[in-house]
């Protein structure tokens, strides 16, 4: 094959597959409603089983699901007849994928699943199959052929499962009201935990770390603030910690520009006023937007009583990995 037959199969492919989701888009119907609200009454955990190829786009549904306010996750039907049955409650409820509707593995636990009285929602391409008859619910995931040039290998039909799976977890995401907060409890770990739990106050210089002085203080002392906190800025604060203003790299480059005489110059002369900062108790993610946004690289932190409690820059989010 030479680079333009490579490409010219990738694209076949990938119509192919935007075809087949065309056809599922199309087939929605009142199924979708009811799973969601099935899945919303129930009380316990969704258990997402299936075999071979369908059975990876369970584990990935079972994942989402999970992460996105459904407690749920995956149960292989080969081990289910051998035991792992014993994990399914009479308050779960059992999503069964399964193409051709007629896997033994799956088909085989629907008696057993019946018996318990547990709602099974079927997830296949084939409207008639014994799955799509037996399951409470079916969700229809046909399509008319395999992005495969045999039909054969599951492409197109493990695409259109896929992406059914998420439309129910999104839908039901948006159902529950699910939000940022909850999102980040279920992902504490990684760079996503670290933007999503991540506050202000946990990253930020205090105390002895923070660069301030008062706002009586001469440019020299600030300059040596600055230089020794390390952040490119100094806050500048009355008797009180009220916060006046800043002093930055840059408020030092312009002063420079003016040919002044810094030995004589007091800090209030020369800070910027319209200083921006930012609760303690916010997102070190809402730091980033305010930093980017105003085009700034620091940031004077405050309590719920607005007075100085502490600095950050962004070096710090980007060594926290909150960037």
């Amino acid at each position: 094959m030479t680079t333009t037959d490579y490409l010219a199969s990738a694209r076949r492919t990938l119509n192919l597959e935007i075809e087949a989701l065309q056809e599922v888009l199309f087939n929605l119907d009142q199924n979708f409603i009811a799973a969601c609200e099935l899945i919303l009454a129930c009380k316990g955990r969704i258990i997402v089983s299936g075999m071979g190829k369908s059975g990876h786009i369970g584990h990935k549904i079972a994942a989402t699901l999970a992460s996105t306010g459904t407690p749920a996750f995956f149960m292989h039907p080969g081990e289910a007849s051998h035991g792992d049955l014993g994990m399914v409650t009479r308050s779960d409820l059992v999503l069964a994928l399964s193409n051709s509707g007629e896997t033994h593995e799956v088909t085989s636990l629907l008696p057993l699943l019946k018996r318990l009285g547990i709602p099974i929602i079927g997830l296949t391409g084939a409207p008639h199959s014994t799955l799509a008859q037996e399951a409470n619910i079916h969700l229809n995931a046909s399509i008319s052929r395999e992005a495969c040039p045999l039909n054969l290998a599951p492409t197109s039909s493990t695409t259109a499962a896929l992406v059914l799976g998420d439309a129910l977890a999104i839908a039901l995401l948006e159902a529950r009201g699910f939000g940022p907060d909850d999102f980040a409890l279920s992902h504490p770990g990684g760079s996503l935990g670290r933007k999503l739990l991540l506050r202000v106050s946990d990253i930020m210089h205090t105390e002895e770390a923070l660069p301030k002085i008062l706002v009586t203080a001469s440019l020299r002392e600030a300059l040596l603030e600055m230089t020794q906190k390390g952040l490119g800025f100094t806050c500048v604060v009355d008797e009180q910690q009220n916060l006046l203003g800043v002093y930055t790299d840059g408020d030092l480059r312009r002063t420079l520009d003016k040919n002044l005489d810094l030995r004589d110059i007091q800090v209030a002369d020369v800070m910027t006023k319209s200083s921006k900062s930012i609760q303690a108790d916010l997102l070190a993610a809402e730091a980033v937007l305010l930093m980017e946004e105003n085009k700034i690289s620091a940031l004077p932190v405050m309590d719920k009583n607005q007075r100085l409690v502490g600095a950050l820059n962004m070096h710090d989010l980007l060594k926290a990995g909150v960037i």
